[in-house]
């Protein structure tokens, strides 16, 4: 799955109580269309273009797969539910909450109704203040220009001045106390796409199973009874590897570490694959490995129903999966179960995810997040 967009967001307001105005604002936009993961401070500026009130203006950066033209949608119906009322003239005027695109990813759009970069952000100072906050290197795809650097090429005088901080919902989730989170399910629950967004979300140093390097795999599902042992092997072989390497290097630009994968989960296959006598020499190999790896601070297990992994088996399209019975499937779900139960010192947490799709609702997102972050403390 490719990675999310990056979209830089302007919100102003010079109505009522205005610093609740752009915490409303913020939470809605996380809770509803996309993920806050950068929130500048908020600045006092006068009206732009017309006698009003003072504005209070912050940006945030969001993370999400929609298109720019969704998210544009989703922000005028945001508007609209919280007070905003657009009327047919093109003067400026006082707003309980205004939403700006500035910036979608390094790309140039131009609609007849979206316009981005946004063609006005170099000359306004309320803009970009609080843009440099969060995104100082960001480089004006038409002007080649950081917005340091439009910054001081600004020709805006207007009086611009700090009056306060909002949180940053992806921050209060509490997931910089972990050292390590391991995210498991069965064959196509989602694991990797979540364990990529939450590390793309929160500062995350993300490892993901080098499956597809198997030459054992294809094989296997064709024949199982003569390629399982070499396959659990390999599996078992390369994901001590990867994990002894990858925990072992320290990221100081990342606050943690998320695998879509645990080392145990060679054994909970091998159980279900191999036959007795050859998954009893592998358990030999097994225990040695597990007893140094270091296990993770959080233990998540996505929960989904057969008939859903089918389906989502079926829409990856892997030739190789195609013919993965529900029976193996439920086994594989037994197999994880038991282990969960089994295990005093884990923590461990099962989310059932079978009616959710967390990447085209942001609120299953936000309640699987929620899920973790009650998990935590």
């Amino acid at each position: 799955m490719k990675s999310q967009n990056t979209i830089l967001l302007s919100l102003g307001t010079n109505m009522g109580h205005k610093l609740e105005n752009l915490e409303t604002c913020i939470m809605a936009i996380h809770n509803t269309i996309a993920t806050v993961v950068e929130v500048s401070k908020v600045y006092e500026t006068p009206a732009w273009g017309f006698e009003g009130d003072v504005f209070y203006n912050c940006a945030i950066t969001i993370h999400s797969h929609k298109s720019a033209q969704k998210i544009l949608s989703k922000i005028i119906q945001l508007e609209k539910k919280l007070g905003r009322i657009r009327t047919n003239t093109e003067q400026y005027e006082s707003r309980n909450i205004d939403i700006d695109i500035i910036s979608f990813n390094d790309e140039i759009i131009e609609t007849e109704n979206l316009m981005i970069p946004h063609i006005q952000l170099q000359n306004r100072k309320f803009v970009l203040f609080p843009m440099n906050d969060i995104a100082p290197k960001w480089k004006h795809p038409k002007l080649n220009k950081t917005i340091s650097e439009l910054l001081i090429s600004c020709e805006d005088t207007s009086e611009i001045k700090e009056v306060g901080t909002l949180q940053n919902p992806t921050l209060n989730l509490g997931l910089k106390q972990l050292n390590y989170i391991a995210i498991e399910g069965n064959i196509g629950a989602g694991k990797t796409t979540l364990a990529t967004k939450i590390a793309e979300d929160c500062n995350g140093k993300p490892i993901l199973e080098r499956f597809a390097d198997n030459p054992f795999l294809p094989k296997f599902y064709k024949d199982q009874n003569r390629y399982a042992f070499p396959l659990e092997m390999s599996f078992l072989a390369d994901r001590y590897q990867q994990l002894s390497d990858d925990l072992a290097q320290f990221d100081l630009f990342k606050d943690f570490i998320v695998a879509d994968y645990h080392i145990f989960k060679s054994q909970i296959f091998a159980k279900v694959t191999l036959q007795e006598d050859e998954f009893r020499l592998y358990k030999t190999m097994f225990d040695i490995m597990y007893k140094e790896m270091p296990k993770p601070d959080l233990y998540i297990y996505l929960y989904q129903n057969t008939d859903r992994l089918l389906a989502n088996i079926k829409k990856r399209g892997r030739s190789y999966e195609q013919d993965i019975s529900s029976n193996y499937l439920e086994k594989i779900n037994q197999g994880y179960l038991e282990y969960i139960k089994s295990q005093n010192d884990i923590n461990a947490l099962i989310i059932d995810i079978s009616e959710l799709d967390f990447v085209k609702n942001q609120e299953d997102y936000i309640y699987i997040l929620n899920e973790i972050q009650n998990k935590i403390h």
